[in-house]
């Protein structure tokens, strides 16, 4: 079907993409209408690529293989494509040549200064953004540019089409196959960057459509190619750190586009016709787009009133058609001239305006002219692409045409898209049967995949689920894998709504094959496990093997992903030493035993120190806490704060919170704390209160034992022999007993406002009676009351202290004026008083 690959059979082929057998030929009849299915018998297109570090076999029968690279397999470093190679690739990807009469192409007018900028900036290696509307020559200008500037670069010149990319991983992967002779190979995302990394190449890419983030990330992956972006005013710009020269095109002065004009025509304007090209400059503001279909409606117009015949040949026979007096055809109206997609339709073939419709229907795509005759069912449609070509109605996008910008919306207007849904149910089933044929390469189908594509969204689902089938391994083998994803995608959407369970299981074994080359693991699961799930159910025992196969793959490389240590473990050497000089591990102060002055007994610990390797380090120095006055022996042991290296009390989840918390950066200060609601009651026993209620009960022993003292010292029995004398009675009235910590160092107290109800513990005071023989440290003394002196003396216990710090001395004062029934005198103790 195809005059470029020798087959001649699409001649007599009708409009539904069905041709008969050619006898002798060996070739399997083509598939009719209502059955497309491909034969079973035609040799299966097998493919196997290289894929990153996979092998990938592209199977149409029951799915893609993919297993690892084998050892000794690897493909070394392609190399470069020499000047020969760049040329006939650099041919190859030129818009073919069209057959049929074409029309004048226009030299390019008025845009030699734009044309010498450019060429100066890539020469200096600048990058360039050329900015015009549609329609103001920008694919013109490039050409021409192109011819200057291809020895500039090692790597030469490169065009590439930026048309429906938002990405840029696609555009890169076309710019490494043209300068590499790397063929059946994608390499993963790491080395492709690493490879184009070293092209140095002048890039033209036209009808570019992506800016800002994603235009950053090809500049940056490519920073020794100089480029050419060709695109339009509402692309996204670049960002600022880009560096990007802007060049902006606008309109055609009047003078050139007369010129133009004129040149499409092929004749010097009349005053009438120049009036009218005047009014249409300033309608169309320069546009030359305007203008080059302006001159195809003169064309048009002389072709109707008959102006380049002869004079003897202007009257008509008696037997002649055309009327003895034909009306001329006026000019267009300047609204035709704004707008002339529907009248330049009206006046080309009847294979035009077909074609014009089934690019209508495939969202302005134009399918190659060798697939004309068989949708168009003319044997001669080929030429309608040259036809609509010189009337301004199609412009090229890379290697093929798709319709001019604004043609779609006036043709639609026209009710050239009433028959969409027809139109494109006859291109899908085409496409199916021509990209399932055994002759066409991956490389072909990967041509036409804009084309393949719109007819895949505009198909039945029927078609579409057939279509997606046989053109999927072809975009598979051809590495265009954004097609491939795409294709795959609609061919399941359409699956699940027929039905066609087994055919769903193909689509998303597939995708997720094609998930798992491109390092997308969880996604390849998924698809994985829907694929196996659907074929298990259909019981086909070999795509379920070829689904499990490749799931154990995704399995071993989320193992090695999860095994692989993370990226730091340990401080730096610098964060380390900084941690060293500001985590201090301070030892909490162990309580002592209040010792009297002079005495030479050591200070014995409470609570022996944890060693040092078992002490949390703290995050900042804490003083050790000194105590104010003498501690009893009986004190609680006192308890060293100690601050915690975490800042939150939930424990981290991420690797640089757990970093930040213990290899701080730089000390901070610690702010001053904020007044904290008291924190709810623990109901569980922690070692902090278990303490304190140990100390109060040793307090409540002391205080007891201290009343105990007290009462025997009050008590009317005589003291023993050996024991000093002690008198109930104040020594002197209206001065206090002055204390004493032993016999040769009294400490004075000052007086208290009032006196206590009764005698309070000391923290230096022993729990026992005086011992006999020794002279106590003190003498105590007794407030005179009313009672009786044989009862015991009434006494408070004082509650015990919650905290550890030391105990306030109690002070002791008498009662100046006793009375007479208080006087019990009894021998005055002293030190130096003997027994």
């Amino acid at each position: 079907m195809d005059r470029t690959q020798g087959q001649t059979e699409q001649d007599g082929q009708p409009a539904g993409g069905s041709a008969p057998p050619v006898p002798g030929s060996g070739q399997a009849p083509a598939p009719s209408a209502t059955n497309t299915a491909p034969t079973p018998h035609g040799p299966a297109r097998v493919v196997t690529l290289t894929a990153g570090d996979f092998t990938l076999t592209v199977n149409p029968v029951d799915g893609s293989e993919i297993e690892p690279l084998r050892p000794g397999a690897e493909r070394g470093r392609p190399a470069k494509r020499d000047a020969a190679a760049r040329t006939a690739r650099e041919t190859a990807a030129r818009v073919p040549a069209l057959p049929g009469p074409g029309g004048l192409i226009p030299a390019l007018l008025g845009r030699d200064e734009e044309q010498e900028r450019l060429v100066r900036l890539l020469a200096r290696g600048r990058s360039v953004r050329l900015t015009g509307p549609s329609g103001s020559g920008r694919s013109v200008l490039l050409d021409a540019v192109a011819a200057r500037c291809a020895g500039l670069a090692p790597d030469g010149l490169v065009r590439l089409s930026g048309y429906g990319h938002q990405q840029p991983s696609e555009l890169l992967q076309t710019l490494y196959a043209t300068v590499y002779d790397a063929p059946g190979e994608r390499p993963e995302r790491d080395e492709l960057l690493a490879r184009v990394r070293d092209i140095g190449a002048v890039v033209l890419l036209d009808d570019l459509e992506m800016g800002g983030p994603a235009l950053d990330e090809l500049l940056r992956a490519t920073p020794e190619c100089a480029y050419l972006l060709a695109t339009t005013p509402d692309t996204r710009s670049p960002s600022d750190d880009s560096h990007i020269e802007e060049v902006f095109l606008t309109g055609l002065g009047k003078a050139d586009c007369a010129h133009l004009l004129e040149a499409g025509v092929g004749r010097p304007l009349t005053d009438e016709e120049t009036a009218w090209a005047g009014d249409l400059w300033f309608a169309s503001e320069g546009l030359p787009l305007r203008f080059v279909q302006a001159a195809a409606l003169l064309r048009q117009r002389d072709e109707l009133n008959h102006t380049a015949e002869d004079d003897d040949e202007e009257e008509p026979g008696v037997f002649d058609e055309r009327p003895r007096d034909p009306a001329q055809v006026p000019l267009p109206t300047l609204a035709e001239g704004a707008a002339p997609a529907e009248l330049l339709a009206s006046r080309v073939s009847e294979s035009a305006r077909a074609a014009l419709r089934i690019a209508c229907a495939l969202g302005g795509e134009l399918p190659h002219h060798a697939h004309l005759p068989a949708l168009v069912g003319d044997t001669h449609a080929d030429t309608a692409v040259a036809e609509l070509l010189a009337c301004g109605l199609l412009t090229p996008v890379g290697t093929r045409y798709r319709l001019a910008a604004g043609v779609a919306r006036q043709l639609e207007e026209a009710a050239y898209g009433d028959t969409a849904a027809e139109e494109a149910r006859t291109a899908a089933r085409h496409y199916a049967w021509w990209t399932g044929h055994a002759s066409v390469t991956p490389e072909r189908v990967a041509a036409e995949a804009d084309a393949v594509l719109a007819a895949l969204a505009g198909a039945d689902v029927v078609a579409a689920v057939l279509l997606a089938r046989t053109a999927a391994p072809a975009f598979a083998g051809s590495l265009h894998w954004e097609a491939w994803e795409r294709v795959l995608r609609s061919g399941a959407e359409a699956a699940r709504k027929a039905g066609e369970v087994a055919e769903q299981a193909y689509f998303h074994h597939e995708l997720g094959v094609l998930a798992l080359c491109e390092g997308r693991l969880d996604r390849a699961r998924a698809e994985l496990e829907t694929s196996i799930g659907l074929r298990g159910a259909l019981a086909d025992k070999r795509g379920t093997v070829a689904g499990r196969r490749a799931l154990a793959l995704v399995v071993d490389r989320e193992t090695e992903v999860a095994a692989s240590p993370p990226l730091r473990l340990e401080a730096p050497a610098a964060l380390a030493a900084a941690s060293e000089a500001l985590t201090v591990p301070t030892p909490a102060t162990p309580a002592t035993r209040a010792v009297p002055a002079g005495s030479s007994a050591p200070t014995a610990p409470l609570a022996k120190a944890a060693p040092a390797a078992d002490r949390p380090a703290l995050s900042a120095r804490v003083a050790p806490v000194v105590p104010v006055g003498p501690v009893s022996a009986e004190a609680v042991t006192r308890m060293t704060p100690v601050v915690p290296v975490n800042r939150s009390q939930e424990p981290p989840t991420t690797l640089s919170e757990v970093f930040e918390d213990a290899f701080p950066l730089s000390p901070k200060p610690a702010a001053p704390a904020a007044p904290k609601p008291a924190p709810a009651p623990d109901r569980r026993p922690d070692r902090r209160r278990l303490v304190l209620l140990a100390g109060a009960g040793a307090l409540t022993v002391v205080a007891l034992g201290t009343v105990v003292a007290l009462a025997l010292g009050s008590s009317d029995d005589t003291p023993p022999a050996q024991g000093p004398a002690v008198s109930s009675t104040p020594s002197s009235v209206g001065t206090p007993t002055v204390p004493s910590v032993s016999g040769n160092d009294p400490a004075p107290e000052p007086p208290a406002a009032s006196a206590p109800a009764s005698q309070a513990a000391q923290p230096g005071q022993s729990a026992t009676a005086p011992t006999p023989g020794r002279t106590p440290g003190r003498t105590p003394s007794r407030r005179p009351s009313a009672t009786p002196p044989n009862s015991p003396p009434p006494s408070s216990v004082s509650p015990p202290p919650t905290t550890a710090g030391p105990s306030p001395t109690p002070t002791e004062t008498a009662d100046p004026t006793p009375t007479a029934t208080q006087a019990v005198t009894a021998t005055a103790a002293s030190p130096t008083a003997g027994p």
